[in-house]
C-alpha cells in the first residue's frame, strides 16, 4: 500500500498554475495526481480566490457586512425555535412521568 502524499497550499496553486499553462493532463501524469484531486482544488482554489477580491471591493463590503448581520441574525432565531422545542419536549416529558 502507497504512503498518502500530502501538499502544501503553495505546491497546490503552483501544480494549478502549471496545469493551466501546459495542460492538465501532462501535469497530473507528472505528479501522479488523480483528475478528481486536480478539480476539487481548482474549485475550492478559485472560489477562496474570487471570494477574497469581492470582500476587498469596498461597494461589496457592505453587502457583506449586511450579509452577515442577517445571518447572524437567522442564527439566534434559530436557536431560539431549538430551545423551544426542547423545553415544550421536556415539559411534555415530565407531564408523562
Amino acid at each position: 500500500m502507497s504512503k498518502r502524499r500530502t501538499f502544501s497550499e503553495e505546491t497546490k496553486l503552483s501544480i494549478l498554475k502549471e496545469a493551466r499553462e501546459k495542460g492538465v493532463f501532462l501535469t497530473l501524469s507528472k505528479y501522479g495526481i488523480y483528475p478528481v484531486t486536480y478539480y476539487s482544488w481548482k474549485n475550492k482554489y478559485i472560489l477562496e480566490n474570487t471570494e477574497v477580491e469581492q470582500m476587498k471591493n469596498p461597494g461589496n463590503l457592505k453587502e457583506v457586512k449586511r450579509l452577515e448581520k442577517e445571518n447572524n441574525l437567522l442564527k439566534k432565531l434559530l436557536a431560539e425555535k431549538e430551545l423551544d422545542a426542547h423545553l415544550k419536549e421536556v415539559l411534555l416529558k415530565k407531564e408523562r412521568s
